[in-house]
């Protein structure tokens, strides 16, 4: 994860914590590309202890940004991320959040 953090944005980062593993299956109907797939993530808190923000190397991240959170609910994003922030915001002893709502600019 710290790798991932360093490749995809070019910050230097260290986990707080685990926040929880979450697992669910999206179906083709609401999948981006009509096939029915396994979503399985594992959200961690991490704090941002240098490096400098920039765009990935390979090309494969199109643009890193720093989104203020109160911003986030407007932007395009994955179910993914308000996943990692219900997890963020709650804390569940599970560490697992129950079903998000998918709408908006909410896309699988």
């Amino acid at each position: 994860m710290i790798r991932e953090v360093a490749e995809e944005t070019g910050y230097e980062a260290v986990v707080e914590r685990l926040l929880g593993v979450d697992s669910r299956v999206i179906p083709a109907a609401e999948a981006l590309r009509g096939v029915e797939h396994q979503n399985v993530g594992i959200f961690y808190r991490v704090r941002v202890v240098g490096g400098a923000l920039r765009p990935e190397p390979n090309g494969e991240t199109a643009e890193s940004v720093w989104t203020p959170l109160p911003d986030v609910a407007c932007l395009r994003r994955s179910a993914v991320v308000d996943i990692g922030l219900a997890l963020a915001r709650t804390l569940p002893p599970t560490g697992h959040v129950g079903p998000v709502v998918v709408g908006g600019l909410v896309q699988h």
